[in-house]
């Protein structure tokens, strides 16, 4: 089947403490974006990648490629007020009959087998969504004060989200709801049932400025 990854970058770096969207921010050399990029690329050369960018970051986004010499085969759609829009957006230029990989832009560290993992379940069971299990104590907040929470019955969520294209089309038809953290939650509201593979735990997604110090030190080691 033919493979897609719709890759959405929106972010803007106000948690980081940028002026430069975190998507943007050059790591090693390169821009978070082009790492992320390069990881789908590696894991298929065939594969069709989907940039989903703010229209206003489009002239940037440009700049950036010419700036790095960056030749990897792309579209770029442009992105809507939520998350939820963007991934429509993408959705747009993908054919039926295929799989789908909906990623985090500000993923880099993405290991190639967890997507492999990802994509070969979603071919079997419809859907496919990376998860690792929490490292540190829980606790449950409620009016009553807290209380502690199994880490055995909790699953921290991760991209690449895959899906066959037809079931996950299908989900985004519904009306957006602020409720939908992510595609998964699209999906189970669509009816459909979650499957959950195994993640890499290096794969987090950059939000805070600690975050940046993380992946640049492990960029060498995931692969």
């Amino acid at each position: 089947m033919q493979k897609y990854a719709i890759i959405v970058a929106g972010g803007k770096g106000k948690r980081v403490g940028t002026e430069i969207p975190k998507q943007f921010i050059e790591l090693r050399g390169k821009p978070v974006l082009i790492h992320t990029i390069e990881k789908f690329y590696r894991f298929d050369k065939s594969i069709s990648i989907i940039i989903v960018l703010p229209e206003s970051q489009f002239n940037y986004w440009t700049a950036i490629r010419k700036k790095h010499s960056f030749k990897i085969p792309h579209e770029i759609v442009k992105g809507g007020p939520h998350r939820f829009y963007s991934v429509k957006n993408g959705l747009e230029l993908v054919r039926d009959e295929s799989l789908v990989a909906v990623h985090d832009g500000v993923r880099p560290l993405v290991s190639t087998e967890t997507i492999r993992r990802c994509f070969e379940a979603a071919e079997k069971s419809g859907n496919a969504i990376p998860v690792v299990n929490p490292a540190e104590s829980l606790r449950m907040i409620s009016e009553k004060g807290s209380s502690p929470v199994s880490r055995d019955t909790i699953r921290i969520i991760q991209t690449p989200q895959v899906f066959r294209s037809a079931i996950l089309k299908k989900a985004y038809l519904q009306k957006y709801d602020p409720s939908f953290s992510d595609d998964a939650t699209v999906l189970e509201r669509s009816g459909e049932t979650i499957n959950l593979v195994e993640g890499n735990r290096e794969n987090i997604k950059i939000t805070n400025p600690e975050d940046l110090l993380i992946v640049s030190a492990l960029l060498d080691v995931v692969s």
